[in-house]
C-alpha cells in the first residue's frame, strides 16, 4: 500500500504545524485533527493511508482513539503511529496493545519518522 495521505492528530497547534509541514515537504497530503474524537470522525471521512496520533489529548485520548480506529470496520486497516513523550516506555507498550503499528518519541526525529512511514508503506 502506498502512503499518500497522512492524518496528524495532536492537540498542540505547534506540533500539527511542524509535522504537517515536514510531511508536506516530503510530498504527502496532510489532514489534521486536534482531538481523539475528531480523529475518529475524520478517519472515516478522509480515509488517510496513515495516522500519526499523539498519546495525550483532552477528552478521548490517543490510546482510546487508536483502539476505536483499529476496531472499526471502516478504519481498521489504517495504520497508526503513536507519538509518545521521551522515556515513556509504558505509553509505547500500551499504544501497541491498543492497535498502533509503531510509535515515535517526541520531540520527533525527522529521519526516524520518515523511515517508519516508508516501512509501513
Amino acid at each position: 500500500m502506498a502512503i499518500n495521505k497522512i492524518m496528524v492528530v495532536d492537540d498542540s497547534p505547534t506540533e500539527r504545524f511542524f509535522l504537517g509541514g515536514l510531511l508536506s515537504k516530503q510530498g504527502y497530503q496532510v489532514v489534521t485533527a486536534e482531538s481523539g474524537e475528531e480523529a475518529i470522525t475524520k478517519a472515516k471521512q478522509e480515509k488517510p493511508d496513515l495516522i500519526i496520533m499523539d498519546v495525550v489529548m483532552p477528552g478521548l485520548n490517543g490510546f482510546q482513539a487508536t483502539r476505536a480506529i483499529s476496531k472499526d470496520d471502516e478504519t481498521k486497516d489504517i495504520p497508526v503511529i503513536m507519538c509518545t513523550t521521551k522515556g515513556q516506555e509504558t505509553d509505547k507498550v500500551w499504544g501497541m496493545r491498543q492497535g498502533a503499528k509503531d510509535y515515535i518519541v517526541k520531540p520527533v526525529n525527522q529521519d526516524e519518522l520518515l523511515k517508519k512511514i516508508t516501512a509501513l508503506g
